[in-house]
């Protein structure tokens, strides 16, 4: 295969709402680019793309699928991404490789809640998009409508680019304004025929070309000044201006297609060859803050953005090339984990088939095989680089559930298995939670997790099956209390002694220890002869002070106390979650010369802190999310009325578009299956996300159900 310098290859990110017809449009590019000699159909589970055994059984795309076509001496890298939002972390992955998107628009539907969603993405990952109207050949196509969707959802600096002049069954012709000719297209594919705009369609083109000038003047000071003064750009000057404004996000133009009929594929390779940002334009960032360029001259670098494992080969890294050059049998270090890696073989990729090249320049996308330690976003590099590739950031989960194996047996298989759909897919993230005593599972949606469980039980062949996932509590005391505890035990020989007297109050940061206490109407002064503050692995802390005075309990027995306390931490008496945020005086206590010893202030300790825990006013604290939902105006009182069935606290909300942006605050608790309940509410139209802010006090009648839960469960 040929080998492409720099300059003549482009990357994009093929994205659109499921329907929208992306992986037809893909396999049209290849087949038109000579990639593939014979077109597949969803239907027919024959496609290039969409080619993994759960695309078929589901129907839909839920990997990004590495592709390519050629055109003109330019190569084209397209990563065909899934629609659903469940699978927003492969489309994300993909982003971090291409230097811009084509997103297509449904002609029938216009701009629909996945196209907005995936727009956001590309704003907030700062990529140029290229909107492409597809399905024009359909009998319920509205190019019109589409255009004026995507105008108010994505503002002003949408620009027609090119039109259908007869949309239907029987559309095969379009507009080009640029050129200012007519392309009609052959159906099934064959080069594009021009001639001149029909008359009756003059005044249109010049409207529209008009608006390309003004947001191409509006690229640039320079071109600004042009266009005052001349009232128009030349040619030259329009095409930089354009290339200029779709590179900064200024301009997002439309182009039209029917990729079930091969057409539009020919125009839309030429306008990303002539207008789209090319890989020297994409600036990578290190972890140590410094930068590189695509393409600049240094070492050889190449960034992993997917792995995947295929049966009968293994693993695939599918990587793109930051600077330097890739050739076969080269020897490179992943930064990530300090291992050599050799890569022996490169490849071109698209689906299942792998053409062999050679050498692969910056800028380009391949994959490579039989990599032992190098998974997604990790760096290959030459061993003069220190420092790896800053990841794309991932959105934080919005799903969560508790997994656990059928078979005990197949408890560590089940881990492997984990582990490694982790690495492949950074959005999903697993925790073993030692608290909960539960493999936790955090995910973006509940078809993304249920993605993972037909993976496991029938690519990984582990039976599994879903929990309800509990929820970490925490434990906490509102008021001072005092205690003591005295543990003897004899049974001949040495016996068990050791007494403790100790005042626990709240820990506040900020707020300075008391020593003076007033207990059962007694005013006690204590002494402050050492403090302690302990970060406590489940947040909060615990602050110890020793106020022992006159030798009452030796030193060298402190540590025992605090061992015993901090043992009740980890189970609070009133639901067995982590306690924290206490503050423990241990003022006074008794020894004995023969019996005293190591487990006997340790048991003391425990016993003493249970007492005054109980008396102290104890509380149960629950995690509190901050919730973001980006709701459609039309539905915003049902979303309202099910957050407060949720125990939401309202903090604002501000209206975007045809949209409005809810900010609140929900207890984890009244988060399980939201995504569900809200796709339902909204017919899928509503996204949100969520992120943990803090442990907050129970209301009184959710702690009576905790702890008459808990109750129940112990006594069980």
């Amino acid at each position: 295969m040929k080998v492409y310098q720099t300059n003549q290859i482009r990357n994009l990110a093929l994205l659109g709402n499921s329907g929208s017809g992306k992986t037809t449009l893909a396999e049209s590019l290849l087949f038109d680019g000579g990639v593939i000699n014979r077109r597949g159909d969803v239907t027919s589970k024959n496609t290039v793309s969409d080619c993994q055994e759960i695309e078929h059984e589901r129907g839909n795309s839920v990997y990004a699928t590495v592709l390519y076509t050629e055109y003109k001496d330019h190569k084209i890298n397209i990563i065909d991404t899934p629609g659903a939002d469940d699978f927003v972390g492969a489309t994300i992955a993909a982003l971090s490789a291409v230097e811009f998107g084509v997103l297509l628009i449904n002609a029938q539907h216009g701009v629909e809640t996945g196209t907005e969603s995936l727009m956001r993405y590309t704003e907030r990952y700062h990529k140029p998009v290229i909107l492409v109207v597809n399905q024009l050949d359909h009998e319920k196509s509205h190019f019109d409508k589409a255009v004026e969707s995507a105008r108010e959802a994505f503002g002003q600096k949408v620009v027609v680019v090119q039109y259908p002049i007869n949309e239907g069954v029987d559309f095969d012709t379009v507009i080009d304004v640029i050129r200012k000719k007519a392309i009609k297209y052959p159906v099934g594919g064959g080069a594009p025929i021009e001639s001149e705009i029909p008359a009756s369609e003059t005044k249109k083109v010049e409207d529209y070309f008009g608006r390309l000038v003004e947001l191409a003047a509006e690229a640039d000071e320079n071109l600004m000044e042009v266009f005052f003064a001349n009232d128009t750009l030349t040619d030259e000057e329009l095409r930089d201006g354009l290339k200029k404004g779709i590179a900064e996000r200024g301009i997002f133009p439309i182009l039209c297609s029917s990729a079930k009929n091969v057409q539009g594929t020919q125009t839309l390779c030429d306008f990303i060859v002539h207008f789209a940002p090319t890989p020297d334009q994409s600036v990578y960032k290190f972890k140590n803050g410094q930068e590189i360029k695509v393409g600049q001259a240094g070492p050889n670098i190449a960034f992993v953005f997917k792995t995947f494992t295929e049966q009968h080969l293994g693993e695939i890294n599918f990587f793109k090339v930051i600077s330097g050059k890739l050739t076969e049998n080269i020897d490179l270090l992943n930064l990530n984990t300090n291992a050599k890696e050799r890569v022996s073989q490169l490849f071109a990729i698209a689906g299942k088939g792998r053409q062999k090249v050679d050498t692969m320049f910056p800028g380009d996308i391949g994959g490579t095989v039989k990599l032992k330690d190098t998974r997604t976003f990790t760096t290959l590099a030459d061993k003069t680089v220190d420092s790896p590739i800053l990841p794309i950031e991932m959105p934080e989960p919005k799903f969560r559930a508790a997994i656990k194996a059928k078979e005990e047996t197949d408890d560590e298989k089940l881990g492997e298995a984990l582990h490694r759909l982790h690495e492949e897919d950074p959005s999903l993230l697993v925790e073993y939670s030692k608290e909960l005593k539960q493999i936790i599972l955090h995910g973006q949606g509940e078809y993304h997790l249920n993605i993972v469980k037909w993976l496991l039980d029938n690519t990984y062949k582990i039976p599994t099956e879903y929990l309800a996932p509990k929820i970490p509590y925490r434990e906490t005391i509102t008021k001072v209390a005092q205690a003591s505890y005295r543990h003897k035990k004899q049974s001949g020989g040495s016996g068990q002694f050791g007494e403790v007297h100790m005042i626990i109050e709240p820990h506040e940061e900020g707020v300075p220890e008391k020593t003076l206490f007033k207990i059962d109407g007694k005013e006690m002064q204590l002494s402050i002869r050492g403090k302690e503050e302990i970060p406590l692995d489940w947040g909060g802390k615990l602050v110890y002070y020793n106020c022992i005075v006159g030798g009452s309990i030796e030193a060298r027995f402190m540590p025992a106390i605090q061992k015993g306390l901090m043992e009740k931490l980890e189970n609070g008496p009133l639901t067995g979650s982590y306690a924290r945020d206490i503050r423990v005086f241990v003022y006074d206590g008794k020894m004995h010369p023969v019996d005293s010893n190591e487990i006997s202030f340790r048991l003391a300790g425990a016993k003493a802190f249970s007492e005054a825990f109980r008396k102290a006013g104890p509380k149960i604290m629950e995690p509190i999310y901050d919730v973001e939902v980006l709701v459609p105006s039309d539905r915003m009182g049902d979303v309202m009325s099910d957050l407060q069935g949720r125990r939401a606290m309202i903090l604002g909300m501000n209206s975007e578009g045809r949209y409005e942006h809810l900010r609140v605050r929900v207890p984890l608790a009244e988060l399980n299956k939201y995504s569900t309940t809200l796709s339902s509410l909204t017919n899928g139209r509503a996204t949100y996300t969520m992120k943990f802010s803090e442990y907050a006090l129970c209301p009184p009648d959710v702690q009576e159900k905790l702890q008459a839960a808990y109750t129940a469960d112990d006594d069980e």
